[in-house]
Formats: structure tokens, sequence, C-alpha cells
């Protein structure tokens, strides 16, 4: 059992840059991959970029591909989503996730084993 707590989220300006973490207990925890969703109002939750246990992989979804970047200390068991150029569009309740297999929805993650309860994230225009 894996449990994950997110923080870091607040309001920033346009332009500006966010760092948000992800703690993370349990003994499951280096053998899981990890991942940043987010929801916003009135749309569902969408993939925003994963890393794989050895942080050697990592996968980012197109609308933040090189403005955000993901990485994984596991001796502090935290994640981090290292986020540049925020947009008013990156407006969202921004979501840790763990698991051991991701589940799709087409060649997207979509679903996972564990879930934080959300840092929101509000950029002003």
């Amino acid at each position: 059992q894996v449990q994950l707590v997110e923080s870091g989220g607040g309001l920033v300006q346009a332009g500006g840059s966010l760092r948000l973490s992800c703690a993370a207990s349990g003994r499951t925890f280096v053998s899981s991959a990890m991942g940043w969703f987010r929801q916003a109002p009135g749309k569902e939750r969408e993939f925003v970029a994963s890393i794989s246990w050895s942080g050697g992989r990592t996968r980012y979804a197109d609308s933040v591909k090189g403005r955000f970047t993901i990485s994984r200390d596991n001796p502090k068991n935290t994640v981090y989503l290292h986020m540049n150029s925020l947009a008013p569009e990156d407006t969202a309740v921004y979501y840790c996730a763990a698991a051991l297999q991701w589940g799709y929805s087409g060649n997207v993650p979509a679903s996972a084993d564990y879930w934080g309860q959300g840092t929101r994230v509000t950029v002003s225009s």
C-alpha cells in the first residue's frame, strides 16, 4: 500500500514557475511508476507526466512538453513536478499517482493503483 500526499500548489502569475511535490509512503514506492494528472473545472482528469520507478524513463502530455519536468528522488520518497511558463490553461487540481502498471485510455495513462488528494494550482492571467 502506498500513500501519496501532494504539496506545493498555489497561485502563480502567468509565465511563472511552480514546483509540486508528492511525498510517498509505503514499502512498494520504489517499485512503482509515478505520475501527475490534473483536472480542471468541468473537465475530465488528464495525464500530465509520468516517470518510471528508477527515474530512467519519463513521459509528458503534449500540452506540457517542454514546460514541465517530472523528477524522482527515491531516497526521499518524493516525486516532483517542475512547472515553468505556466499559463491559465494549466489551472487545475493536480494529483499524484502511483502504479505498478498504468491503465491506459488509448495510449495515454489513465488509471493508477494509488492517488493523492490533490493540490490546487491557479495561474492568473
